[in-house]
């Protein structure tokens, strides 16, 4: 499941087993791209305080679903299996439209989103990729392009976060042998209006 210890659900004592009270999914399921921060605590706050604002806050004005289409791209970038595998579920659970969560899945594995997306979605995965494989590259004049697509100012910052929340996780759970084995792939903490409620569903 990883290449460093964990503690279980049913292991967990004190500050962590309220962490967990927090987070967890059915039958006290904790996934383990959370549960590898059980020797540090205090970083399981962090990632999930970051992780519900930038991808699951009401107060994001980009959909939902393109969001999510952001993290399974970067993901893919990042040849990050376990991200993909989880968000891309959470992707078809949105969209409820299995032709459209193909044909944006094709897209990216193929990494050809110019084929399907186009404006200000499209410019979006641009400007993500640009950050994810040379993000020394970027300049002032790449967010004149986003603006020119329509994007405020806000929604490019919404952009940014979520990409760079991905780069964060996927190098977290490459980086230290994170697998799906026991996870129910797709949970997420759904309630958008309450920032701090992380409970998985």
């Amino acid at each position: 499941m990883s290449w460093i210890k964990k503690i279980a659900y049913t292991e967990a004592t004190g500050r962590l087993k309220k962490i967990y009270d927090r987070v967890k999914g059915p039958n006290n399921t904790i996934d383990n791209v959370l549960s590898i921060h059980s020797l540090r605590p205090h970083t399981l706050i962090g990632h999930m305080g970051l992780y519900k604002n930038v991808l699951h806050n009401s107060n994001n004005t980009l959909p939902k679903w393109y969001l999510e289409t952001l993290g399974v791209y970067v993901s893919n970038l990042n040849q990050c299996s376990y991200c993909v595998d989880h968000h891309s579920m959470g992707l078809k659970r949105l969209l409820n439209d299995d032709t459209k969560f193909q044909e944006i899945m094709s897209s990216i594995s193929n990494d050809k989103t110019s084929q399907y997306f186009t404006d200000q979605y499209l410019s979006g995965l641009q400007y993500a990729k640009q950050l994810t494989l040379s993000h020394h590259t970027i300049t002032e004049s790449d967010i004149h392009k986003l603006r020119e697509q329509q994007l405020s100012d806000g929604e490019i910052l919404e952009i940014n976060q979520v990409v760079s929340y991905f780069n964060y996780v996927n190098r977290t759970v490459v980086g230290l042998g994170v697998n799906t084995d026991g996870d129910i792939i797709g949970l997420s903490p759904n309630n958008s209006d309450d920032a701090e409620n992380w409970s998985h569903s």
